[in-house]
């Protein structure tokens, strides 16, 4: 190794470190939303700056699809299937969106999703993933998840209110038993978004925060900590105080 190629080390090193000490400050100053913020943000998304439902789920959801594939390789993985746990609401829409682009990635996704919501947006993405030959089920049991790499886990979002429905108790008890590891979007399913786990909660190896994390994320301590969504205007950072870390490059995510 030459003169040259040393200083190039040193320099990409140095550069790196700072990056990464520039991200640790700004993660100690980023605002962690409650569920009132996190709703009047997105009430703002749909109504001041005119972005539909479906963009969102779709930056969101790829945005997701990207973490996971930085946080779990296909390559590494016990198994390239994943299983991915779709609510009823938009949670779920961003966990179907994921599906379709982590299954271009090299992944086989399987789409776990008991309770199907009757509306054009979510028909037309489970009929996306289903032209993709993305399988589809209407159970799982904890014997079965041997069978899978990771765990997706897009059953509720940060409006969940407890008790967890029965259509869902049967799911929520495997994630809680199996030792797969577990990606929950934005927030991990049974959590209370403020006040996050309850005792007998989800403990997910990755969290993938959407348009800023929640205050439930202070409790997590999983392996990584992503955010996803590089949609946020910055007049709405402002009006928030979200202090949002710089995503790297291109990149549609950036670990916290």
């Amino acid at each position: 190794m030459n003169v040259t190629q040393l200083l190039l080390i040193k320099t990409f090193t140095k550069t790196e470190s700072i990056n990464q000490e520039l991200t640790t400050i700004a993660d100690r100053n980023m605002k962690y939303l409650n569920q009132t913020e996190a709703t009047n943000i997105d009430i703002e998304l749909f109504n001041d700056y005119k972005f539909s439902v479906d963009q969102l789920m779709e930056l969101a959801g790829q945005s997701v699809a990207h973490a996971i594939a930085k946080s779990f390789p296909v390559e590494k993985l016990s198994s390239k299937k994943l299983l991915v746990c779709c609510g009823p609401g938009n949670n779920g829409g961003d966990g179907l969106v994921a599906a379709r682009h982590l299954s271009l990635m090299g992944y086989t996704p399987v789409i776990y999703y008991p309770k199907m919501v009757d509306k054009e947006l979510y028909r037309n993405l489970v009929h996306q993933c289903k032209s993709m030959d993305i399988e589809m089920v209407q159970s799982v049991d904890l014997e079965q998840t041997k069978d899978f790499g990771l765990i997706v886990d897009a059953l509720f979002g940060f409006s969940f209110k407890p008790p967890v429905r029965p259509d869902f108790l049967n799911i929520m008890d495997v994630m809680r038993r199996t030792d797969v590891p577990i990606a929950s979007i934005d927030i991990p399913s049974g959590w209370d978004v403020e006040n996050g786990p309850p005792e007998d909660g989800i403990k997910p190896a990755l969290l993938i925060s959407l348009t800023a994390p929640k205050l439930c994320a202070n409790q997590f301590n999983g392996k990584f900590h992503y955010l996803g969504g590089r949609f946020v205007p910055p007049s709405l950072q402002e009006k928030y105080k979200l202090n949002l870390p710089t995503y790297p490059g291109v990149d549609t995510c950036v670990q916290i």
